[in-house]
């Protein structure tokens, strides 16, 4: 069977294809009384948008949402709120070669075995297209919980990772790599557009925080909020890496290093370290939610790949038409967005059983 649903009690369900008449989702559980409209979701949509600058696809789509349901007078209704993106922009020629040959890296011949067809054009559902809908999906969650601030951004391309000492918030979006080092921008312009000219493509990571979680969320055992937001990144095309906190670098540490220390505080505890990121047992602790997302290259490449045809005939292929040469850089909004829509299930079912 297929899985297109993610969430317990917020729950949301994506549809669609990367060269389809469009993809969306559908969004089930969210609260009644929360103002939504297209306004409030697309500036989302928007810094995921392809075409942007020379560093992503060239793919031209408006990626304007429609909301066809679960809202009245501008507040939602308590039922399912349903989202529309179209594609206007399609090459399906381009895959001519994809159709009769595996791109190695992509899911073309896991789809084939699993399936015994697949749809060829673009991926399908394979797609990084596809995380529009969970762009679109996340910008609903976000009116669930207004308390949290979640911010992500780029801290490495190709190996070639941004210095602390430099991390300024407000270059985010004053660059097309969402990334907070200018020093570091200003380097991976001239990386990545070498790999675009190579006709390659290039891995990244990107970090996320979540500020203003309080103590509490999440549960013990098989309801961790960080197994959730484990499997919600994972979830995310070309991701193939995720860290909580220090993650796999918590196990150079030793115990007392990793220690997050606590102080008497204004009625909750002060915590010195967050090594731990946020999330003690499954549950939040109050301290700001971390999460690293690494980002395989792009594998849908110019280079020409050794491979085999859907017969096991050896081949070769070169993937031709738009792709991103980084795909991790509009991995940004997507990883936020998986992590207000985990946080907004949470929040839900910890309201559910503890009030």
């Amino acid at each position: 069977m297929s899985i297109n649903t993610f969430g317990r009690l917020l729950r949301f369900t994506t549809w669609g294809e990367s060269h389809g008449p469009a993809l969306g989702a559908v969004v089930d559980g969210c609260p009644p009384g929360l103002e939504l409209s297209e306004y409030k979701i697309q500036p989302y949509l928007d810094a995921r948008r392809p075409g942007q600058s020379k560093f992503t696809t060239q793919r031209q789509e408006p990626d304007a949402v429609r909301i066809l349901s679960g809202v009245f007078e501008g507040k939602t209704t308590g039922t399912p709120i349903s989202l529309m993106i179209e594609n206007v922009d399609q090459r399906s020629k381009d895959y001519s070669e994809v159709a009769k040959a595996y791109r190695p890296g992509h899911a073309d011949y896991a789809y084939d075995a699993k399936y015994g067809f697949r749809d060829y054009r673009g991926g399908g559902r394979s797609s990084a297209r596809e995380t529009a809908a969970r762009v679109a999906a996340g910008a609903v969650a976000r009116l669930v919980i207004p308390e949290v601030a979640v911010l992500a951004w780029v801290s490495e391309i190709g190996g070639d990772g941004i210095e602390s000492a430099n991390f300024d918030a407000n270059q985010i979006g004053n660059n097309p790599f969402f990334c907070p080092d200018p020093v570091a921008a200003a380097r991976w312009e001239k990386l990545v557009d070498e790999a675009r000219l190579a006709g390659s493509s290039l891995g990244a990571v990107v970090e996320c925080v979540a500020q203003g979680v309080p103590a509490g969320w999440g549960a013990p055992i098989y309801g961790k909020l960080d197994a959730d937001l484990a499997a919600a990144m994972m979830g995310i095309n070309a991701v193939k890496g995720v860290e909580i906190g220090d993650g796999f670098a918590a196990a150079r540490l030793s115990g007392e290093q990793n220690a997050d220390p606590m102080r008497p505080g204004p009625g909750i505890p002060v915590f010195t370290a967050n090594h731990a990121g946020g999330i003690a047992g499954g549950i939040s602790t109050g301290q700001p939610v971390k999460v690293r997302v690494a980002f395989k290259p792009t594998s849908s490449i110019l280079t020409p790949v050794e491979t085999i045809d859907r017969e096991g005939q050896a081949a070769e292929i070169r993937t031709k038409g738009r792709h991103d040469p980084c795909v991790g850089i509009r991995g940004v909004p997507v990883v936020e967005a998986m992590m207000a829509l985990v946080l907004a299930d949470h929040k839900l079912l910890h309201r559910g059983q503890c009030g």
